[in-house]
């Protein structure tokens, strides 16, 4: 057989299986666009919609076993337009200048800082002395220090304060997280703080839609923390309506720690075993009568009944992206239930993925998209290998015990790779903490929930949150005894930039590829992961303020400060996968013998004289252009336009590279001109 004849015959096996590579090619788009040096111009984004549209003429004039490749392409690019298409219509004033004064706004979300601080989102903004055209349409400000006079904020209050705003920064350090395109996505034009009380100038509006939810979502929190209070009532509120505002940070870490932060987030668990009580207790009660149960289509009313609870849900939590990821992915689920198709198949994960990718193709770059659709692709993969094999593996009565606990190994093995790259972090044990408490959730928490909210307007949602806080009781009883086992936890390096892209294709290839070729997917994965323990840290990193500078030692990053830009020392040490805190990374600091000189403050910089050949000054202040000590020195000034910096040493001295030049010239991280 020659080799056109084989790659017909490869080709034509693929035939039924190509629709899961639709959204793949749209993710490669994506993922181009969100990599390029330079925004496209429009005339280059018109001649990518031409292309498009050639494409596509193509594809209907190839052979069959070539079209899919012209396809494949006009997706990819496709990719690119939408993504380019999102970001255009996402702009906004983003504030070009530090600012401190008055800003006034309306209340349009409540959540904590990092530090946990209260945080408060505000959208309507008026600042002092700024002309409404670049004026923020969104600023976030944490508030520090509740003072006496302070009111506490609610869903649509008008209020002001005296703030610090500045625009959303930039990465830490090349190539690292970009927070100026995670703002331009959020529509946060500026973030800050403030250490004066909020006052409030006007109440809440009622003709608002998304405000009153917003209300309701806040009034059934507060509810569920007044029956089920500190850290299980916290719990219990972050599942239902999305406010994680009032679980403890010890608890969050130990939900981290052992591997169950995800049940923190309302993903596809919670509105698949929702949808799942839902539809179940429909399909129950429509049983009970024998004309509902032989002349009615109960398998689709109950899909309808699953899908109304599911988009009170998805109104409820809020709506973030995940929630609306998972409720995409449940509805595609149950719409195919209520059309009599097979509800769980990789073709409905596809469609699920192409309308998340179309709405928000951002959401391509983080680890919630991820980490959802890796887990759901193998575990829709896994079962669908394993209802096909002929033969009876595992007796019948073990298996509801071994779903469970295969269900949990795939989607642990299939998140642990993009959770280590994003988080740095592995949890050892967890995949005992899931079997001990994802299974409560489903016959317990989740179907307390249900019957809580049925009740509530009757005031009878007293028993229903009791028993939904012995299992949540139990969740963080786990969590506590888990995260303290010894090495319950290790840290990991950042990886490289082509690490996860090649990891995900790899994997892709692995389950979608028909064919002996598929298991070309296994040596890609291991080639990612290669390249992971080859990454090699800078050995310098300068934050974009100069505020900080970390230098890798043999002991670790050493940190030029103990306190202070807390924010950059967390990512810093995380990235180096070092689970050390600043206080001790900067005992480390004396060790150091890079010739690095940091000088922090006014006065430093004034008493600084001068430095010798190949050593390189980061000051923190300003140094006047007159000042000449005969050595590199990067200034505010300087850092301004560079970011921050990495430097590695190399025989012709100190190489440097910016953030700038890593992130390249793109719609959020063009600055608008100093007022």
């Amino acid at each position: 057989m020659g080799l056109w004849n084989q790659f017909s015959a490869m080709m034509l096996r693929q035939r039924g299986h190509l629709f899961g590579w639709v959204p793949v090619c749209l993710a490669l788009g994506i993922g181009w666009y969100f990599s390029l040096a330079e925004e496209p111009s429009l005339s280059q984004l018109w001649g990518v919609a031409l292309a498009v549209a050639g494409l596509a003429i193509a594809s209907r004039l190839l052979p069959e076993v070539t079209a899919p490749f012209a396809v494949a392409m006009a997706v990819v690019l496709l990719g690119l337009l939408l993504a380019a298409l999102r970001a255009h219509l996402m702009a906004a004033p983003v504030l070009g200048w530090r600012y401190y004064g008055p800003v006034e706004g309306r209340v349009v979300a409540l959540d904590r800082s990092q530090s946990d601080a209260p945080r408060v989102t505000l959208d309507h903004v008026r600042l002092d002395r700024v002309p409404p055209g670049r004026t923020p349409a969104r600023v976030r400000v944490s508030l520090h220090s509740p003072l006496p006079g302070a009111i506490a904020p609610r869903p649509g209050m008008q209020v002001m304060t005296t703030a610090h705003l500045s625009p959303p920064s930039g990465p830490v350090e090349p190539g690292g997280f970009d927070f100026q395109r995670h703002a331009w996505f959020a529509g946060l034009g500026a973030v800050g703080y403030a250490r004066v009380p909020l006052m409030g100038i006007a109440e809440p509006s009622k003709r608002d839609f998304g405000l009153t939810l917003f209300q309701l979502r806040m009034a059934a929190s507060a509810r569920v923390r007044e029956r089920l209070p500190g850290d299980i009532g916290g719990f219990a509120a972050a599942i239902t309506t999305g406010d994680r505002s009032a679980i403890s940070q010890d608890a969050l870490q130990n939900l981290r720690s052992s591997n169950l932060a995800h049940l923190l987030a309302i993903s596809g668990l919670h509105m698949g075993l929702l949808s799942a009580v839902v539809f179940g207790a429909v399909r129950l009660i429509l049983a009970l009568h024998p004309v509902s149960a032989t002349r009615w289509p109960s398998r689709s009313i109950a899909a309808g009944a699953a899908l109304t609870a599911a988009t009170g849900y998805l109104a409820l939590s809020g709506g973030n992206v995940a929630t609306e990821r998972a409720y995409v992915m449940c509805a595609v689920a149950l719409c195919a239930l209520m059309i009599g198709r097979r509800a769980i198949s990789l073709r409905a994960v596809a469609v699920a993925g192409i309308i998340v990718l179309t709405l928000r193709p951002e959401a391509l770059m983080g680890p919630g998209f991820q980490m959802s659709f890796a887990a759901t692709t193998a575990l829709v993969a896994v079962f669908g290998w394993m209802r096909d094999f002929e033969g009876e593996v595992i007796p019948r009565h073990l298996r509801p015990v071994a779903a469970v606990v295969i269900s949990s190994a795939v989607a642990g093995f299939a998140t642990a790779p993009i959770s280590a790259a994003h988080f740095n972090t592995i949890a050892h044990y967890g995949l005992v903490a899931n079997l001990l408490s994802v299974p409560l959730m489903g016959l317990l928490v989740i179907p307390a929930a249900v019957l809580a909210a049925v009740a509530a307007p009757f005031g009878l949602d007293g028993i229903p949150l009791w028993a939904m806080g012995l299992g949540l009781r139990w969740i963080l009883f786990v969590a506590d005894v888990v995260s303290h086992w010894p090495g319950a936890r290790s840290f990991v390096p950042g990886p490289g930039g082509w690490v996860l892209p090649l990891l995900s294709l790899g994997f892709l290839w692995l389950i979608l590829w028909q064919g002996r070729l598929r298991w070309l997917g296994c040596l890609a994965m291991s080639l990612s992961f290669i390249l992971w323990q080859g990454t090699v840290r800078p050995e310098v990193l300068v934050a974009e303020t100069g505020t900080l500078v970390g230098v890798m030692t043999p002991t670790g990053r050493a940190l030029s400060k103990e306190k202070g830009a807390g924010f950059v020392a967390r990512n810093w040490l995380e990235n180096d996968g070092d689970g050390a805190d600043q206080a001790k990374a900067a005992r480390r600091w004396p060790d150091n013998e890079v010739s690095i000189i940091h000088l922090s403050g006014k006065r430093a910089v004034a008493a600084f004289t001068g430095c010798q050949s190949g050593e390189i000054v980061i000051a923190s202040a300003k140094v006047e252009a007159a000042r000449n000590w005969g050595c590199p020195v990067f200034d505010p000034v300087q850092l301004r336009e560079t970011g921050a910096l990495a430097l590695h040493r190399s025989p012709q001295g100190w190489q440097i590279t910016t953030a700038k030049d890593r992130a390249g010239a793109r719609l959020w991280n063009s600055r608008p001109p100093r007022q």
